[in-house]
């Protein structure tokens, strides 16, 4: 860029004073005995030429523009219409153009820099900023920039190269928005977790009173309340764990055809008379299969569809398609992050209102909504986001004010299932006598699952931490523990730590961990062993009964 900048700078010098300078020194000798006369007979232009600096110029790929400072007149010796689109004219032969095109947010700031630099006596001048292209859209412009300036110092000329950065600037804004977004998620996850602990105790003792007969009447109706207000709590906790992609999802392979059909019928109800559903599947005979959780699928299919709607205010269509494409190696991925490798696309398009710039880089924040709050938590995209990202993929929107939305979902294809069939299982509370130790620094957490085990028979151990445990199993007459139920993060100790103590004592004693995160986004030193058994939270009393009868009959 410096080459290029000094020879833009030279082109403007030859400009402005063609009549009175001449080669002299140095250069006088270059001009007169060194160009090489094989150089030219190759159609090389000569370092000497005229001509040298214009090829300099162009192969920076700048528009370059002349600013006569005391006229206010503007020349573009190239670029005006290659890199701006603007066609060469009268109107833009002035200055005022180019200040009429600067972004009005950086009108000002520009000015004041340009101002500062006439008035210190600057040989140079930078600066960033938007300029309007011909097509109405705003391109991020570096330019870089010589000031020429009389014997008294005063500014005569500008002349300067105006690289287009647009494409750094997105990929420097892409960059910003996914490490907001994953602080986001690392602050989600931590509310999820401290509101699951709650939650757990909310929910356990609610069914425990529920089931008591003595409970009746108004005071069961009330209890049913609070039982619904606390499922209703435990859904927004997932949404905000699927957004940090710490939701206990259950993926299965199947094939994406099959579920864009089944959710197809929710969505004419959804979506009313006024609006149209075209879909263009793929017609692949093998299928195109991908392993997601079918139920948090639907729903993001759900939530772009219902954004789809409120775009389509008069009516119109909404297109549902599916494809497959391949990321080559070293090729350009479909969207950021994607590995090479295959991938299923799911396109859903509207023809509403569109989005502008600002809205798009903010859409896939937890709780921006667009909408009347009261009616939308800001979670929709936010936790379509979090599944998608969870389930290996990817999502990007593509909008333009006035012409429609267009959001794209990529997922890993995988291979299709084995035909299988198997045998459908009775669910049941199962009970037991075994001792089991229940280590928990949640009081509410601790003491229900405690009640919950106790009712079903088991013979239940309870500490807060993890030297409370020990004394309680190193106490004389102390039964043999059967089943440790411990909290994955403890105070002092951990819970992985003290299973590894237990297990060296007691190999036998089987282990359950629980959490309020899922098991994947724990430090790999805390995650279970292929023989141990995760719990997440909140958990009700029949999960809780399986999972412990499942961990000691060894069937978990």
């Amino acid at each position: 860029m410096e080459v290029a900048f000094q020879a833009i700078a030279a082109v403007a010098v030859k400009m402005m004073a063609a009549a009175t300078l001449q080669p002299s020194g140095r250069w006088a000798k270059i001009h007169e005995k060194e160009i090489d006369e094989n150089e030219s007979e190759a159609g090389i232009v000569p370092a000497t030429s005229a001509d040298y600096f214009e090829v300099l110029a162009r192969a920076t790929n700048d528009a370059i523009r002349d600013w006569d400072i005391g006229s206010g007149a503007l020349a573009w010796p190239r670029g005006l219409e290659s890199s701006l689109g603007h066609a060469p004219s009268r109107a833009r032969t002035k200055i005022g153009f180019w200040f009429d095109h600067l972004h009005p947010d950086d009108l000002g700031p520009i000015q004041e820099s340009l101002k500062e630099a006439f008035q210190n006596g600057a040989e140079r001048w930078t600066g960033e900023y938007r300029f309007q292209h011909a097509d109405g859209k705003y391109r991020f412009i570096f330019e870089r920039a010589l000031i020429m300036r009389s014997d008294s110092g005063a500014p005569l000329r500008l002349i300067g190269a105006m690289m287009d950065v647009t494409a750094r600037q997105q990929l420097q804004a892409q960059v910003c928005r996914s490490q907001r977004m994953e602080a986001f998620g690392q602050l989600a996850a931590g509310v999820a977790h401290d509101f699951n602990n709650f939650l757990t105790a909310i929910l356990g003792y609610s069914d425990l009173l529920l089931s008591d007969s003595a409970v009746k009447g108004t005071v069961a109706e009330q209890l049913k309340e609070i039982r619904d207000a606390g499922g209703r709590a435990a859904g927004l906790t997932n949404q905000l764990l699927a957004f940090s992609r710490r939701q206990s999802l259950e993926p299965t392979v199947l094939e994406v055809n099959g579920l864009i059909t089944n959710v197809e019928r929710s969505l004419l109800r959804l979506l009313g008379e006024r609006i149209s559903i075209a879909c263009h599947l793929h017609q692949l005979p093998q299928g195109a299969h991908v392993r997601v959780d079918a139920g948090q699928f639907a729903q993001i299919i759900l939530n772009l569809a219902v954004n789809a709607r409120d775009a389509m205010i008069n009516g119109g269509c909404l297109t549902i398609a599916t494809s497959t494409i391949a990321i080559e190696p070293g090729a350009q991925p479909a969207a950021p992050d994607l590995p090479p490798g295959e991938y299923v696309a799911i396109s859903v398009a509207d023809d509403g209102c569109g989005m502008t710039d600002e809205v798009k880089a903010r859409l896939f924040e937890p709780f921006f909504t667009t909408k009347d709050r009261a009616q939308n938590s800001g979670l929709g995209l936010a936790t379509s986001y979090g599944i998608v990202r969870q389930s290996g993929g990817h999502i990007t929107v593509e909008s333009e004010l006035g012409y429609g939305s267009t959001f794209r979902i990529f997922l890993p294809r995988v291979a299709p299932p084995p035909l299988s069939y198997k045998k459908p299982s009775q669910r049941k509370l199962p009970a037991g006598t075994e001792t089991i130790l229940v280590l928990e620094d949640e009081g509410g957490v601790r003491q229900l699952s405690v009640r919950v085990l106790r009712r079903l028979g088991y013979n239940v151990l309870e500490a807060a931490h993890g030297a409370e445990a020990k004394r309680l199993i190193a106490a004389p007459r102390a039964p043999k523990v059967d089943l440790l139920l411990t909290d994955m993060v403890l105070p002092e100790m951990s819970g992985r730590d003290f299973a590894d103590w237990l297990r060296q004592t007691s190999p036998e004693t089987k282990i359950i961990f629980i959490s309020g995160y899922l098991e994947e986004s724990l430090a790999p030193r805390e995650r279970r062993d292929p023989a141990m058994c995760f719990l997440p939270k909140p958990f009700s009393a029949a999960e809780l009964a399986s999972k412990v009868r499942q961990a000691l009959d060894g069937s978990a």
